[in-house]
Order: structure tokens, then sequence, then C-alpha cells
């Protein structure tokens, strides 16, 4: 099942459950606006290539819409439509004033040069200037674009509308960047599985822990795991995977995956098959890596106790039938991974205060965020008598619900 399929039945069920007017829901599931734009540029041999970009705005019934852009050869529309639709959801979850959007150009920025990207860039933003701003729509990098691509952004929109350095999130510090925002997703994932455990009267200390991904959400977790005394027994990632059961020695494992890109042949810990990462056992599972990589052919295998997603969607809705019959507790991708998107808040407040905060207090404030979170989950858990996964889209489908009703959509 795709993103959007999964996002749409997620939704449906939980507009169920809080017993939504359907007139009502179906305004709820279509986007605000779509955004489609040719991007022509001169490449560095002189010749002309033309790509399409776009951008999705889903919602903004409680505040500007906020989502990444991608630069990846397969940008698929309904893809697209799904994520901005999850921002919102995942935006209302997190508590923060925004609603959900994303976007991004059709290209492989692999085979592009510095400077044609800058120019593709540059294009895009002229293109939607208007249709993005620091009150309508606030991007953020995502997959193929980094801080200098929201950068250039910045720059571009700012000759036509002033200096607007709130108009992304995600930028070098240098330029009204937040600290703490490269490790706020992984440090958001400790925090969610902190007051999981905590509920079951665990702790992060003592417990194993398997990651699958090592990427910039991977690393972090697993190095603020290990910080916190938590075993982290098995890591996999797109070179390969390991598994040392006396607990892998983290801060070597990052030296290492640095110099060699990626895990693979790190002498603190024995190869294994990379698709068995998994069900290898442990007693916390974090998929963080890509969709869609729990289904029915392994969930049965599966000895984990709980799964925190941080990638998004990687659980199927058939596999989620399976674990939770296994007794297995799932904290859900719109609740576990949206640190990134709190301390995207966190910069675009500071943003426009003028004000930036120092790292401790981002921290701090990301902690509080992610503990009333969860709170908030499993009061809608207990209301409505559901899994975790339905108490977070109970959550976020009411809170952007009745913003939509007070602001009066009928008229």
């Amino acid at each position: 099942m795709n993103a959007l399929a999964a996002t749409n039945r997620n939704f449906k069920l939980a507009s169920r459950i809080l017993g939504l007017d359907s007139k009502l829901e179906k305004s709820l599931l279509i986007p605000f606006r779509e955004i489609k734009v040719e991007c022509t540029i001169p490449k560095d041999d002189g010749t002309l290539a033309s790509f399409v970009g776009f951008r999705v705005q889903h919602d903004n019934a409680r505040g500007p819409m906020k989502g990444g852009i991608r630069y990846h050869p397969e940008v698929d529309p309904d893809e697209v439509n799904a994520l901005a639709q999850l921002m919102t959801w995942k935006t209302a979850v997190a508590n923060i004033p925004y609603g959900g959007a994303k976007g991004g150009i059709g290209c492989d920025p692999g085979q592009l040069s510095l400077s044609e990207l800058e120019r593709l860039t540059r294009v895009f933003t002229q293109k939607i200037h208007d249709l993005i701003g620091v009150s309508t729509d606030v991007p953020a990098p995502d997959m193929g674009t980094n801080a200098q691509t929201m950068a250039w952004i910045l720059d571009e929109y700012s000759k036509f509308h002033g200096y607007s350095p709130a108009v992304v999130t995600g930028k070098p510090i240098d330029l009204g960047g937040s600290l703490g925002r490269e490790a706020a997703t992984g440090r958001g994932v400790l925090f969610a599985t902190e007051a999981l455990l905590n509920e079951h009267g665990k702790s992060i200390a003592g417990q194993r822990f398997v990651l699958q991904g090592f990427g910039n959400v991977g690393s972090w977790a697993a190095q603020l795991i290990s910080e916190n005394g938590g075993k982290v027994v098995a890591v996999s990632d797109i070179s390969g995977a390991i598994k040392n059961s006396k607990g892998i020695d983290i801060p070597s494992l990052l030296k290492h995956s640095v110099a060699n890109r990626g895990v693979k042949g790190f002498s603190g810990a024995d190869p294994i098959d990379p698709n068995s990462i998994l069900v290898e056992d442990c007693d916390v599972l974090i998929p963080a890596a890509l969709g869609g990589v729990i289904n029915r052919e392994n969930a049965n295998e599966i000895k984990a106790k709980f799964i925190v997603e941080a990638a998004n969607h990687p659980t199927d809705p058939e596999a989620d039938e399976i674990l939770s019959r296994k007794g297995v507790t799932i904290l859900p991708d719109i609740y576990a991974n949206s640190g990134g998107a709190t301390v995207s808040y966190f910069e675009w407040v500071q943003n426009i205060q003028g004000f930036m905060w120092d790292e401790e207090k981002v921290n701090n404030e990301l902690r509080t965020y992610m503990t009333n979170g969860f709170k908030d989950v499993k009061e809608m858990c207990r209301t409505h008598n559901c899994d975790l996964r339905m108490g977070a889209f109970t959550l976020g489908v009411n809170r952007v619900a009745r913003a939509t009703v007070l602001r009066g959509w009928e008229a």
C-alpha cells in the first residue's frame, strides 16, 4: 500500500472515530492549492534544460503551511499530495501553529553541478515567490536539498520581498538557522521513546535497540540513545548491516561510517544480512530509513516489544494488524519523527522575533513539546479506546477540524 492510500485510510478511520460530518471530511482531504511550474535553466555547457517544479499546499486552517522541498528524479504528484496531507496532521499532533505542504523539482541533483542547482533553485523561487511567505507557506529541506538550497531560496525571495529569514527553515546558522536543528528529528525520537518506555515503567537505560538506517535521523538517535544508557545491538544502512549483542560502540561507529561512507566493515561488530535487521532480537526497533519496510512478509518474525517509527510510513497497514495481535506497541511516525518539524517552528519563531536561542533552550523546549505530545496522544487513545496510531491521527484530525469549523468553513 503506497503512502497516499495509507494516509487516506488512516484519515478516514480517524474521521469515522471522531464522527466528522461527511462534507467536512471531504473538504479536509482536498488540497488548498496545487502549483506546477516550468523551470528552464541554461546548463554549464550552454544548452537549455527544462524541469517541472511543484508545490502542494494542503491546509492552512491552523496557520501557514509547512513542508519540505525535495529534488528527486521521480517526484510523483500522488506521493507529494500524501506527504503534504501528512504534514497537516503532523503539525497538528505536535501542536505547532502550521498547516501542511510539500513540494519539489523532478530532477537528479547528482547529475547537476552546484551552479546549475543554484540557477534551478532561483528560477523555481521566482515562479512561486508570491505563493510562499512567512505567514502563508514556509518551505524546508527534504530529500536532495539542504541548508544551502534554503539559503538560495531566502536570497531570491528577499529580492522581491525584502530580507525575510523566516520564509524558509533549515537554513545555515549564519543566515538565521536554529542551533539544534540538525539533531532535532533524532533527539525527538529519543524523547518520544523515553515517554513511551516511561509509560511502561521502563527507561532507555538497559533496553536493547536495533536501528535500520544510519543517516541523519538514525545516527543522531543512536548517539543519543547510547549516551542515555541504551544498548544499540544492531545497525544497518545502505552499505550493509552489523551486530554486536554486547552493544555497539556508537562514537567509534560514527567515525567509521563517516570515513567509509557506511557502517559496513566496522571492526567492533559482526556483519549480518541487511534483510534480517528488522527481525533481530531486541526490545526497541527503530526503522529510520525507507517507507513500507515492515510488511506482512516479515511482521510475524519481529521480536521487538516496541517499534518507534523514525522513518515516514515504515509500517504497512497489514503489518500493523499482525503486530497488534502479537502485542507489539507501535509509536507512529506522525508523532515519533515530529522533532524536526517542531524545531523548524522554533527557527521560524526566532527569526520573527529577531532573537536567537541557545542550544539548551531549543532542546528543553523540544523535550516539553514531545512529552506533552505523548500525553495528548494517550488521552485520545483513552477517549476513543484505540491504538497509538489512531490516537495520533484522531488528535491531529480533530485539531484541524475544530480550527476549520471555528474559522467558518461553510461561509
